[in-house]
């Protein structure tokens, strides 16, 4: 009897061990995955570490890039935070029913990955909000709204850029140095001269720009000026609460929105689980085969290079667009800046973050899916009729990916590049106490706001 029950043992622990064996290679294969994806990310590091991908917490200010004309603080950014989503900044609307509607949060919310929640971002003349901005539509009885004629580029991770928008007009520094010809006078431009980085340049004129102002509302508000006064003590009393000092704030709270809790960022800080085979294969096929990390490199997978792709323009998109047409010189990219033809139709490297959130891809948002964009470089074939073929950079060649390796990157990109807490932040209040990012009547229905 003891021997029948020996044998039993032994044949039921063989079975066990014959029933685990084939999870013994899935073991390896992750390892295998995972050791081969960490090798790539340090090749292509300029440092050789994969520490180069990695974004700094948003509080470690002497990690986050800056203009040292703009040293960031927590007063400052925070300060920034309130600015930016301040409706009480829009007191120089052309529309007196539009006052105290609207604020940069219009046009950059973080339910849209900080960009415009549908393809024409409107602040003076919007109506409504929806649940993340897809329902703001241009109010019909507004004669001048305000919209521009690109697609809106998100405000995320925007400490990895020294000059900002889709043509890189903003900033004296860096790729603008020399362009003093450019900056004309009685323009946005103009603010070049002020001869700050991107942000802080674009923050300013768009104060301008966007029919925002220091009104008596900003102020007289206490907290504001206990604000103003900690983030810029060394400025005159005086002087600190200006449209200067209203933008340097509101760039310093940028180049704090980073993506710095998503999957990719976890798995570089040593969690190897935060990536799921799939997402990790994609990420193989983007520092590899794809070759998409060529343009997209550093922690925001962006660059400060432009490149001509062909992609359409506001007019090729099937909804209405507000002050748009063909010949528009934005579409132009980079040339509308420098007035270089060498320039025309090449667009700054875009980052890669949250991409899902607002699905228009493209400064002409022509593209709507992630799907889209991937199999569009895959096939490179150039969807906008008025690129001259001569003028399409000389790399955009199909690169042969198959389904399931579009799949992969396409996994990559929706997942392991997606931030889901970009709600930590916005201010839970406002010190005015106005309604945020938007206070147009039915915003207010839509944002349940009293």
């Amino acid at each position: 009897m003891r021997q029948l029950n020996l044998k039993l043992s032994i044949f039921a622990t063989l079975i066990f061990l014959a029933s685990c064996t084939p999870d013994l290679p899935e073991i390896s294969d992750k390892q295998t995955i995972d050791d081969e994806l960490l090798t790539l990310l340090s090749s292509q590091s300029p440092t050789g570490k994969i520490d180069y991908f990695i974004f700094p917490e948003s509080d470690e200010y002497v990690k986050i890039p800056q203009d040292p004309k703009n040293p960031l603080s927590q007063a400052k950014t925070m300060l920034g935070a309130f600015l930016f989503h301040e409706t009480g900044l829009s007191s120089a609307a052309k529309d007196p029913r539009m006052k105290g509607t609207f604020s940069c949060a219009s046009c950059h919310h973080a339910g849209a990955g900080f960009q415009s929640g549908v393809l024409q971002g409107i602040g003076e003349g919007g109506n409504g909000f929806g649940r993340n901005g897809e329902k703001r539509l241009p109010k019909a009885d507004i004669t001048d709204h305000d919209v521009q004629p690109i697609r809106t580029p998100s405000a995320m991770n925007g400490a990895y850029q020294k000059v900002t928008l889709w043509n890189g007009q903003f900033g004296a520094t860096d790729l603008n140095t020399g362009t003093q010809s450019q900056w004309k006078a009685g323009t946005p431009i103009e603010t070049n001269f002020l001869g700050y980085e991107g942000l802080e340049t674009q923050a300013i004129a768009g104060m301008g720009v966007h029919r925002l102002e220091i009104n008596d509302q900003i102020k007289n508000n206490s907290t504001y000026k206990k604000l103003f006064d900690a983030a810029f003590p060394e400025i005159p009393a005086e002087k600190r609460m200006a449209i200067e000092y209203a933008g340097l704030a509101i760039a310093a709270y940028e180049r704090t929105l980073m993506a710095n809790e998503a999957g990719f960022q976890q798995y570089l800080k040593g969690n190897m689980y935060a990536m799921k085979e799939d997402e990790k294969r994609g990420a193989l096929l983007f520092f590899g085969k794809a070759e998409c990390s060529s343009c997209h490199t550093g922690p925001a997978l962006n660059s400060m290079n432009f490149y001509a792709l062909g992609m359409g323009d506001f007019v090729d998109c099937p909804e209405p667009t507000l002050k748009t047409q063909a010949n528009d010189s934005a579409n132009l990219g980079r040339g509308s800046f420098t007035g270089n033809p060498p320039d025309h139709y090449k667009f700054k490297v875009p980052q890669l973050y949250n991409l899902k959130d607002a699905p228009f891809y493209g400064h002409g948002g022509s593209l709507r899916t992630i799907r889209q964009v991937l199999q569009y470089k895959n096939n490179a074939i150039i969807e906008n009729p008025r690129v001259p073929k001569d003028k399409v950079h000389n790399q955009f060649t199909p690169l042969g990916l198959t389904n399931d390796e579009i799949n992969d990157l396409e996994a990559f990109l929706s997942k392991s590049l997606y931030d889901y807490n970009l709600t930590r932040y916005i201010p839970s209040s406002l010190p005015t106490g106005q309604c945020f990012p938007n206070a147009d009547p039915q915003s207010r229905v839509d944002l349940h706001c009293n």
